[in-house]
């Protein structure tokens, strides 16, 4: 039997090769071979804000744009101040509450550290 890693995400022991690609039958997760301590890699991701400043979670972070809500007509202006931020994967790499708008997503290159 091979001695393949196994998955990343669930750590499921039945992962596969597929061409270069190894795969988890469990959760569908595909990773490069070569790359297998690429899950180290990840939880050291820096995530900076507009003008290079590391964030880290609590931190406190100032709008410097006018940023349109999504499905509504609300208007989160610049110079709004962001209280407590908890950084999180995605696009929207900033997950957090504002004060009369309520919890929403912020992309870091949209704010500056405070």
């Amino acid at each position: 039997m091979s001695a393949l890693p196994p998955c990343p995400k669930c750590n499921s022991e039945y992962t596969y090769e597929d061409g270069i690609q190894l795969v988890c039958p469990e959760c569908a997760h595909e990773w490069s071979a070569t790359a297998a301590d690429s899950s180290s890699q990840d939880d050291a991701k820096v995530i900076k804000d507009s003008v290079g400043n590391v964030l880290q979670d609590g931190d406190t972070v100032t709008v410097i744009k006018d940023l349109k809500v999504k499905g509504s007509s609300l208007v989160v202006k610049v110079g709004t101040k962001v209280k407590g931020i908890r950084l999180c994967d995605g696009d929207h790499d900033i997950d957090c509450k504002i004060d009369g708008i309520g919890a929403m997503k912020l992309k870091s290159e949209f704010v500056r550290k405070v």
